[in-house]
């Protein structure tokens, strides 16, 4: 019902655990994968994977932050391939210097624990990264489809971007702008017959997460950790693999009427306020 079989589908951030797990299941149900990954190492592991499932598939090593980068890339990918049929934005993530250490400034004295004592770098960098790295490659890759007058993008929100996470000005602003621009683009490519869609997931589990939600120590779920599974209806985190039902929705051609929402694949959290 929700096929993908032959279609070209490109996935930003495919050498990381989510990028991983969408890029074999979409491979698994027929499509032809162009994976992009800053890390070569573990982009391999992932174009090993979807090998697996046969296809001919392809892999480059690229920084979605890089617009001359992406655009090399295209140029390659334009050798190899017809069309383009989806674009899907996984790259992202969280970055240590980018949090504060406590939810509330109350002393004059913590100043260095709040948002003034934040990275100024390491925030940009998290913004950068959770914004501009699906803005650049839905300009480098969105234009052909443009061109072709065919085509979908799938960008990755955040339960930040529906309400601030505490702890998280930077991800959660970078997350709000892409809900943002994921509307605006879909309106903006609507009569050139380009979608335009996000997943805003729950608190899945990743390599960029989980030192905000379990203990490197004991192993253990934070507080932080514990907050976030008590304030999720369903009493637990997510895996990447629970986001993958909607994103083959939103890439068939069933939901062929379906552009600018936000889909929250959450476990409840959006629809709860703890009271």
């Amino acid at each position: 019902m929700f096929s993908v079989k032959n279609k070209t589908i490109i996935v930003t951030g495919a050498s990381g655990v989510i990028g991983s797990a969408v890029s074999t299941a979409l491979a698994k149900n027929g499509a032809r994968m162009v994976l992009l990954g800053r890390t070569g190492k573990k982009l391999q592991e992932t174009y090993s994977k979807i090998s697996q499932t046969g296809g001919n598939h392809l892999q480059f090593v690229c920084d979605v932050l890089d617009i001359d980068s992406l655009e090399l890339v295209r140029e390659k990918i334009l050798k190899e391939v017809q069309q383009i049929d989806a674009l899907i934005n996984i790259a992202g993530g969280a970055t240590p210097g980018a949090s504060t250490k406590t939810e509330f400034l109350r002393d004059e004295n913590a100043f260095e624990d709040s948002f003034f004592g934040i990275d100024t770098e390491a925030f940009r960098t998290t913004t950068d990264l959770n914004f501009l790295g699906s803005v650049y490659p839905t300009k480098v890759f969105g234009e052909i489809m443009a061109n072709q007058k065919s085509g979908n993008i799938i960008n990755i929100s955040s339960m930040g971007a529906i309400q601030p996470l505490s702890k998280s000005p930077a991800y959660s602003a970078g997350k709000a702008a892409i809900s943002n621009f994921t509307q605006w683009l879909a309106v903006h490519l609507s009569k050139v017959n380009v979608r335009v869609n996000a997943i805003a997931p729950g608190f899945i589990l990743t390599e960029q997460n989980r030192f905000l939600l379990f203990d490197e120590k004991t192993g253990e779920l934070t507080p932080r950790g514990k907050r976030i599974v008590e304030h999720t209806p369903q009493g637990k985190l997510g895996n990447p693999e629970d986001l993958i039902s909607t994103i083959l929705w939103l890439l068939s051609n069933n939901s062929s009427f379906v552009t600018g929402i936000i889909v929250p694949v959450d476990g409840g959290f959006s629809a709860y306020n703890g009271i």
